[in-house]
């Protein structure tokens, strides 16, 4: 099962610290999102690999925006 990671708000894109491939666990926080001089880390709710990470460091997401596949 797949879990897609989204953005909660629009946010500029704070350091990536996963790349496809990586393991990552339930609580990790693969991506820091900043809004209004405020980092908000991102949260997994899975233990498993990276599939896919749809964000840079710089990007702007907007809420719903996918972030990163955890399967």
């Amino acid at each position: 099962m797949a879990e897609e990671v989204r953005a909660e708000m629009v946010a500029n894109v704070m350091p990536v610290s996963v790349a496809a491939g990586d393991s990552v666990s339930d609580g990790d926080s693969p991506v820091v999102l900043e809004s209004m001089k405020v980092e908000i880390p991102v949260l997994t709710e899975l233990t498993g690999r990276v599939s896919t990470v749809a964000v840079r460091a710089g990007d702007v997401a907007r809420e719903g925006d996918l972030i990163a596949v955890v399967e």
